[in-house]
């Protein structure tokens, strides 16, 4: 692919007002670290001279998400980005587009510490162009993060590469080769504290720009 016709959507984690979606003692909150980590991708793919958007980068919900309640608000948060990516699809072309949303795990409701950790990626069910976009992000994920017991890295083997796959709204929704990362557990003592480090802001950035650029370029 010409680097000067891809286009990469970066989707952010969640809105502010959605419960959960924190560390147990509330410090860590996925919705604020999510829009950090892909500000900082953001900044870098657009340094190096791809076209990058950011789908939703507000905490607050706008004024076609808002509802009277939080799970109304979410389902029209999910809506609203599916056509967003699917507009600029239409736009740029869906051959030229790629979507890859950033949010971290977690394996419980929020209320206690937990012992899950790990990094993962995720695709819509059946063979896409996503599962290749899936791996060469996998695979930065392996090269970057420590490599020890600690900081493992998620795989389902079962369909022959290492993606999970689920029917999330944005993976479904949208047209072009989406994926989902879950970059380590928000209620996980250890993982968050690799997170919210300077070392593990860069690794995990790191993954997303040199997973996205090499998939970019395989396609040529």
């Amino acid at each position: 692919m010409d680097k000067n016709k891809a286009f990469i959507i970066l989707g952010t984690a969640h809105l502010a007002t959605t419960p959960g979606k924190c560390s147990p003692d509330g410090k860590f909150r996925e919705c604020v670290y999510s829009r950090e980590i892909v500000k900082r991708v953001y900044e870098e793919l657009s340094r190096i001279g791809y076209h990058v958007v950011i789908d939703y980068p507000d905490l607050q919900p706008n004024a076609q998400m808002k509802g009277a309640t939080w799970k109304q608000e979410q389902t029209r948060e999910l809506s609203w980005r599916s056509t967003f990516v699917n507009n600029l699809c239409a736009k740029y072309g869906t051959a030229n587009c790629m979507y890859v949303s950033i949010h971290v795990n977690a394996a419980g409701n929020g209320s206690a510490w937990m012992n899950a950790r790990g990094w993962a990626v995720y695709t819509s069910p059946g063979t896409t162009k996503s599962d290749t976009l899936a791996t060469y992000l996998f695979n930065e994920a392996k090269e970057l993060l420590p490599n020890d017991s600690k900081y493992y890295v998620r795989a389902d083997w079962s369909d022959g590469d290492p993606d999970y796959e689920a029917n999330f709204y944005v993976l479904t929704k949208t047209k072009c080769p989406a994926v989902l990362t879950e970059n380590l557990f928000q209620d996980n003592k250890a993982d968050v504290a690799y997170l919210t480090s300077e070392i593990g802001k860069q690794a995990i950035t790191k993954i997303h720009v040199d997973g996205i650029v090499n998939y970019i370029n395989q396609l040529k």
